[in-house]
């Protein structure tokens, strides 16, 4: 085992078991820490194994979107944008909500993001630890 695989293993631990995969349920809980690059691995695991498949691009979407952040915590604007936008053409492919997660709120969501940067003509980083989004997943009550 890589140890790359070593640390999304130990990320994903407490959410195997579920009935969603662990790295899609991981992807999220990294994101909604400010985690990134983190949540970037942990979906691209599962990406790299199902890149051809129905979700391949669902997957790409969101792998991109947590690049884009990635970018914006490195105030690097305009490969940001770049990463918005592949994301947007991706997870606009789906139905508005798809694997539990509101599709259409997260490209809206893009979108904002995408418009603040280009409002700003790239001069201004919209990005702060306190502004930063969270995704949720509609996941059952138990």
């Amino acid at each position: 085992m890589s140890h790359k695989s070593a640390r999304i293993a130990a990320m994903i631990e407490s959410f195997r078991g579920q009935d969603l995969d662990a790295r899609y349920l991981g992807y999220f809980d990294c994101f909604n820490r400010q985690l990134f690059y983190e949540a970037h691995d942990v979906l691209e695991d599962l990406w790299l194994k199902d890149k051809h498949g129905s979700n391949g691009a669902f997957y790409k979407g969101l792998i991109q979107l947590a690049g884009a952040f990635v970018h914006l915590q490195k105030d690097r604007l305009r490969p940001a944008a770049a990463l918005f936008k592949l994301a947007l053409a991706n997870l606009e492919k789906y139905p508005d909500k798809h694997e539990r997660l509101n599709a259409a709120a997260v490209c809206g969501l893009i979108r904002n993001w995408l418009g603040s940067l280009e409002a700003a003509h790239f001069e201004k980083n919209p990005f702060t630890s306190g502004n930063a989004p969270k995704l949720a997943l509609d996941l059952p009550h138990r």
